[in-house]
C-alpha cells in the first residue's frame, strides 16, 4: 500500500511539474491593440500568437466584461485559451474588453439588445464580434483565417450571441 501511495505521489508531482514548467511567456507573443467598430468606439483587445511562425493557425477568440488582465505587452497571463491542451498546440489566442468595459471605450450595457437590419452605423455584441473578426483576420499574422469564440458565464453569453 505505501508503494501505491509512493508511486501515485510520484506520477502526480511529475505531472504537476510538468504543467506548471510551460511558460506563457516563453512561447507567445502578446500585443495589445484598439479594434475600431463601425460606429468608430475601439475596444482593447488582447493578442498571444505563437513564436513558432512556421505555421498558420487558427484563432479562438473571448469577448468579456470581466478584463483582459494583465494589461501590458510585458505583462502574461500563466494560462490562455479555454484548455491547456489547446494553449500548447498553438493557437491565436484573443481576449477583448467588450464596450465600455475595462480598457475598451464606449457605453456599457448589460445586455445589449440584437438590432435586426442594423443601419451602418448601428452596432450591438454581434456587430461587435463580427468587425472584431473581421479585423483579426486581416491584420493578425500567421493565422489560417478560421476563428472560434469561446466562454462560460458572461462570456458566453457573448460567444451565442456572436451567432
Amino acid at each position: 500500500m505505501k508503494k501505491l501511495l509512493l508511486l501515485f505521489l510520484l506520477v502526480s508531482y511529475s505531472c504537476l511539474k510538468a504543467q506548471s514548467e510551460y511558460s506563457v511567456a516563453d512561447n507567445y507573443n502578446k500585443q495589445e491593440v484598439m479594434i475600431t467598430m463601425r460606429d468608430g468606439i475601439k475596444l482593447h483587445t488582447t493578442i498571444y500568437s505563437p513564436k513558432d511562425t512556421s505555421k498558420k493557425y487558427p484563432i479562438l477568440m473571448q469577448r468579456t466584461p470581466y478584463s483582459c488582465q494583465p494589461y501590458g505587452e510585458d505583462q502574461f497571463r500563466s494560462k490562455i485559451g479555454p484548455n491547456e491542451t489547446m494553449m500548447k498546440e498553438g493557437n491565436i489566442i484573443v481576449y477583448q474588453d467588450v464596450r465600455g468595459r475595462w480598457n475598451s471605450e464606449g457605453i456599457y450595457d448589460n445586455m445589449r439588445a440584437f438590432i435586426p437590419n442594423k443601419k451602418k452605423k448601428e452596432v450591438d455584441e454581434a456587430s461587435d464580434t463580427y468587425d472584431t473578426i473581421d479585423w483579426l483576420v486581416k491584420n493578425v499574422k500567421n493565422t489560417n483565417k478560421n476563428v472560434g469564440v469561446w466562454g462560460i458565464s458572461y462570456p458566453g453569453f457573448y460567444s451565442t450571441y456572436s451567432l
